[in-house]
């Protein structure tokens, strides 16, 4: 990590690729693995020692960018957040204060009353685009963890730890969808609270798209709820990673 680190200061150099991810080169597979992770950890689940599945590990992919402030999207250090490296960054995702966004939006160097609805406009559409693919893929883990669990219910030779591993992940997996969930209803509301009073302090004709745009995210959300369920978590000691 450090030499990757190191890489990042010489002239030049970005971590940044396309559409604000890391640049191919810097990502693995597993690159967001700790979000699961996280997501149990959070509340004292446990955590599966199982490899994760392709559709597992799209879903944490998926999951990042709406679970890091908007703000946060474009970083030089972005390997870091990416790789859930940073301890201030991930008490920071579970910090929720919905005035923070209006005050980044206030501190950038934007020139104009319209610059700044117009980056409030630009980062909701940034999540627009992203939760009907995370959704799609949601949907799928959380079919595909409904068969494991039949699975494991005509299984008789499971070993404990085969079995505890397999209800750690599904645990996990709902609890990644859940955090993504929660996360955007409060994006929503801290877009809400950045629109409002922009409108007070910098009225514009364009705050009625802001409005627009963010209705159809809320919209977009609502009719996803059914895909949000509530983990089921293995009964074993909290936070602990059972070998296979």
């Amino acid at each position: 990590m450090l030499a990757v680190l190191a890489l990042l200061v010489l002239p030049g150099c970005t971590s940044i690729g396309d559409f604000g991810r890391l640049a191919d080169p810097l990502a693995t597979d597993d690159i967001h693995a700790w979000v699961g992770e996280e997501a149990a950890a959070s509340i004292g689940a446990p955590i599966s020692a199982d490899n994760l599945t392709g559709d597992e590990q799209t879903l944490r992919d998926l999951a990042f960018p709406l679970i890091e402030p908007p703000y946060d999207r474009i970083r030089w250090d972005a390997v870091v957040y990416e790789y859930g490296t940073k301890p201030s960054f991930q008490r920071k995702l579970w910090t929720f204060d919905r005035t923070a966004y209006y005050r980044h939006l206030q501190a950038e160097m934007l020139r104009s009353s319209a610059a700044r609805y117009n980056q409030l406009i630009d980062d909701i559409r940034d999540d627009i685009v992203r939760v009907a693919p995370f959704f799609v893929v949601a949907r799928r883990v959380i079919d595909l963890d409904r068969r494991r669990e039949a699975s494991m219910a005509q299984i008789g030779d499971l070993t404990p730890a085969e079995r505890v591993n397999a209800q750690a992940r599904i645990g996990e997996n709902g609890l990644t969808v859940a955090w993504v969930d929660k996360s955007l209803s409060e994006r929503c509301a801290s877009y809400r609270y950045a629109l409002e009073h922009l409108a007070v302090a910098e009225p514009q004709t364009v705050a009625a798209d802001a409005d627009r745009v963010l209705t159809e995210l809320q919209q977009q959300i609502a009719a996803n709820q059914v895909v949000v369920v509530g983990p089921r978590i293995a009964a074993v000691p909290a936070a602990v990673a059972i070998a296979k």
